[in-house]
C-alpha cells in the first residue's frame, strides 16, 4: 500500500556486513518489485559507529543479548568511550561492534535528519539474564530542536 500511495521505488539499508540482513531485505524487495541500495555495505563497523556518534546521533541500546554486555548498556546515550569498549569486546570475544549479529538493538532518539527529537519520559528494564535484557518504553514525546 505504501509503495503505491507514496510512489516508493526502493529501499535503502544500513547493513554493513550482515549477509543475512541484506538477503532478507533483498528477498522482500524483490517480491515487492523494489530496488535495494546498501550504501554502507562493507564499511568498517567501528569506523561507521564512530562516524555516527561524531555526527550528533543520539542512540540508546534498547536490548542486549550477548556475552560482555549487561543491562548497564541500556537506556543511556552511546558514546565514543562505549565504541572503545565494544571494540575491545570484539577483540576479546568477537562481539559485533555494530550489533549486526543480534548482540544489541538500538533506538535513535535524535540525529541531523530528524526535525524533532524523541524524549523517552518513562521506561522499564526487563532483565532475562545477566547478558540479556531490554527496555520497554512506557512514555515518549517529540521535542522541537
Amino acid at each position: 500500500k505504501a509503495k503505491e500511495k507514496y510512489g516508493i521505488q526502493g529501499i535503502i539499508t544500513g547493513a554493513l556486513f550482515s549477509t543475512y540482513q541484506r538477503e532478507r531485505i533483498e528477498s522482500i524487495a524483490e517480491k515487492l518489485g523494489l530496488k535495494v541500495f546498501s550504501p554502507l555495505w562493507h564499511i568498517n563497523q567501528e569506523t561507521e559507529m564512530r562516524e555516527i556518534i561524531s555526527s550528533s546521533f543520539r542512540i540508546w541500546m534498547s536490548s542486549i543479548a550477548a556475552e560482555g554486555l549487561d543491562k548497564s548498556w541500556l537506556a543511556r546515550d552511546i558514546t565514543a568511550k562505549d565504541i572503545d569498549r565494544l571494540s575491545s569486546l570484539n577483540r576479546k570475544i568477537g562481539i559485533n561492534i555494530a550489533g549486526e549479529g543480534g548482540e544489541f538493538e538500538s533506538l535513535v532518539l535524535d540525529c541531523p535528519l530528524f526535525s524533532k527529537k524523541i524524549n523517552i519520559t518513562s521506561y522499564k528494564i526487563i532483565e532475562e539474564s545477566g547478558n540479556s535484557a531490554n527496555i520497554i518504553v512506557d512514555g515518549a514525546e517529540l521535542i522541537e530542536k
